[in-house]
C-alpha cells in the first residue's frame, strides 16, 4: 500500500476540472453543489462561501480519493501518477478504478498500457463528453510527466561548481555523452 499524499499538480487539475461556483446552485440533475463540485446536506439554495472555504471542502471530499488510490496500487508510481490516479477516481469512483484494466495494468506493471486506457473513460451514458475528454487527456499528461529531481541545496550546489580534484599529470577525460532515448507514445485503449 502506497502512502502519498494528493499534490499541488493533482490538486490544480481537479480544481480546473471541477471549476469554481461560490454560489450554491443545482446541477444537470437538481442536486445543490457549491464550491469545487461539493455536494451534501450541508448545501443549499442561496449558500454562498469563500475561495478558502471552497478549498477547504475540496480537500475533506478528495481524501476518499486519497485513501482508494492509497490502498488499490500495489505498483512503485511517483507523486505525478498518484495526482493523476486520484483525479480519474475522484471523478469516477473508487469502484471503476478498482474494476478497471487501468488499475489491472498498472499493477502488473504496464504503465504505458495502463496509460492507453485514460482515454477510455470519456462517456456519460454512452456517450463521449469533450468535458470528459479534456479532462482524461490532462490526467493523462500528468501521468506521463516525469517527476523533476529535487534542486540541489546551496551546499551540494557549491561543490558541484568546484573542479574536480585530479592527480598532477594526470589527462582530463571527458564522460560519454549519455544517448536521448525517446519516450514511447502510449497507444489509445480500444
Amino acid at each position: 500500500m502506497a502512502n502519498f499524499k494528493y499534490g499541488a499538480s493533482g490538486l490544480a487539475l481537479t480544481k480546473k476540472s471541477e471549476s469554481l461556483r461560490l454560489d450554491a446552485y443545482q446541477d444537470s440533475v437538481g442536486v445543490w453543489t457549491i464550491g469545487y463540485g461539493h455536494t451534501g446536506s450541508d448545501v443549499h439554495a442561496g449558500m454562498t462561501i469563500t475561495e478558502q472555504q471552497a478549498a477547504i471542502l475540496l480537500a475533506a471530499d478528495v481524501a476518499w480519493a486519497v485513501t482508494c488510490v492509497n490502498k488499490s496500487v500495489t505498483s512503485a508510481i511517483n507523486q505525478n501518477q498518484f495526482d493523476a490516479l486520484v483525479d480519474f477516481t475522484f471523478n469516477l469512483g473508487c469502484a471503476s478504478l478498482g474494476q478497471s484494466t487501468l488499475l489491472r495494468l498498472l499493477n502488473a506493471g504496464d504503465f504505458a498500457g495502463a496509460a492507453g486506457q485514460f482515454l477510455r473513460w470519456n462517456k456519460a451514458g454512452g456517450q463521449v463528453l469533450r468535458g470528459l475528454t479534456i479532462r482524461r487527456q490532462a490526467e493523462l499528461d500528468l501521468f506521463n510527466t516525469p517527476v523533476s529531481a529535487p534542486t540541489a541545496t546551496p551546499l551540494q550546489a557549491s561543490a558541484a561548481s568546484r573542479p574536480a580534484l585530479r592527480p598532477a599529470g594526470s589527462a582530463l577525460v571527458k564522460p560519454a555523452a549519455k544517448n536521448s532515448v525517446a519516450k514511447k507514445a502510449a497507444k489509445p485503449g480500444v
